[in-house]
């Protein structure tokens, strides 16, 4: 897919191609899917995941020169919000690169 489109798009472009991709190959992908944020039971926000793939993974999705820690912290702390404990960080940036989060079901009821 990146090398199709090369780089230099916006997200959404690259967002767009990868659920068309994932599909393809038999994939259940939801695009901007918003998830409740909850403190002590109380909802106190959402937000937007890039794509959900099967249910059990976050792909969030960047076109950045490169990805930064905060990147990484927004990925980590959209898992703790969900049961999904599978996280991607995908960036499209001039050089494509990614980063695998996962973040264990055991470290989030504490």
């Amino acid at each position: 897919m990146y090398n199709k489109l090369g780089y230099g798009f916006l997200e959404k472009i690259y967002e767009n191609a990868l659920c068309i991709e994932l599909r393809k190959l038999g994939f259940d992908c939801k695009a901007q899917c918003p998830i409740d944020v909850f403190y002590d039971n109380e909802k106190i926000g959402f937000y937007i995941a890039d794509i959900i793939v099967n249910n059990c993974v976050i792909v969030e999705v960047k076109a950045a020169t490169d990805i930064c820690i905060e990147n990484e912290a927004q990925l980590t702390n959209y898992l703790r919000a969900t049961e999904i404990e599978v996280g991607i960080l995908l960036n499209f940036g001039k050089n494509a690169t990614f980063k695998r989060k996962v973040f264990s079901l055991d470290y989030k009821s504490t």
